[in-house]
């Protein structure tokens, strides 16, 4: 299991967090089987999730980030509850790309240019939809842009994951460190003094770093206390009901002609790629209740 730790700076100036998301990045690139910078690429932008999501007033919220670039990926997509568990998805897992020039993997190039959406679902609220532009394509930089044009916060963001020769996840880890209002300039002057030395998450998670440590390094020279940790997972919370629903609501036509050559319909889980099958009978039934 991955863990969020999280914390505040005693002057009250700035919110931090902190994922390791070693095992959250595995998961996924079990489930989707993906190319070494679709495993990259689809990793921070679950990080990046978690953290976002872990910052959830409630239980029941959600948060989704969605990137719809012009690169080989496609859509990214990843959602996360209050907890920072997360699932995601991209259009074209087995995407991949040459290494740049600097021997690291070409997340930016596969994801290209578009937009970013946020959307925040906070219950019984109209969700919260936040749209801008992708600035690079690395994920963190394109978060950091997000926070500052849509929700007018200054917030530093690390994110990496790590790709080891065997196609794993070797290390993956996020930092998101908030200014709040009214916060003191020289705690801010010294969070940003210590952004270098955060840069590169993912080979402090690979030395053997812990969140805690990762936080110190970030936080150096700043009075700060963690108040708790969290358990995070890949979670997928499809069903059959779920599914079964999904298929039922489809147009009579559309339904019919699903049903014209096969006696079952097949529908998959995008997120963990489980396959569910509905005989006609049992769509038609969860129709009828649906209308009922």
């Amino acid at each position: 299991m991955s863990r969020i730790v999280r914390g505040v700076t005693r002057d009250g100036s700035a919110r931090f967090f902190i994922i390791d998301s070693k095992e959250i990045v595995n998961a996924a690139i079990g489930y989707h089987h993906t190319s070494p910078t679709a495993s990259a690429a689809l990793g921070r932008v679950l990080t990046g999730a978690s953290l976002m999501g872990c910052m959830l007033k409630n239980k029941g919220d959600s948060l989704t980030l969605q990137f719809r670039g012009d690169g080989p990926a496609g859509i990214v997509l990843a959602v996360s509850d209050y907890c920072g568990n997360v699932k995601g998805y991209m259009s074209d897992p087995g995407a991949d790309l040459p290494l740049k020039k600097n021997g690291k993997l070409d997340v930016g190039g596969l994801i290209g240019k578009g937009s970013l959406c946020v959307v925040r679902d906070e219950g019984e609220k109209e969700p919260y939809v936040g749209i801008s532009s992708i600035v690079s394509g690395e994920i963190a930089e394109d978060l950091a842009s997000y926070y500052a044009e849509s929700e007018q916060t200054p917030t530093l963001i690390s994110l990496g994951v790590l790709i080891g020769v065997d196609r794993t996840c070797r290390a993956a880890g996020g930092v998101i460190v908030q200014v709040l209002p009214g916060a003191d300039d020289a705690t801010v002057s010294k969070i940003e003094e210590n952004a270098g030395r955060i840069s590169s998450v993912s080979a402090l998670f690979d030395a053997g770093k812990t969140c805690e440590e990762v936080a110190a390094l970030a936080l150096d020279g700043v009075e700060y206390d963690l108040f708790d940790e969290i358990g995070v997972s890949y979670l997928c919370d499809c069903s059959r009901e779920r599914m079964g629903r999904g298929i039922a609501s489809l147009q009579e036509g559309d339904l019919e002609e699903v049903f014209s050559e096969k006696e079952e319909a097949e529908a998959v889980c995008r997120f963990c790629g489980k396959r569910y099958l509905f005989t006609k009978e049992e769509v038609l039934g969860i129709r009828r209740g649906m209308k009922g």
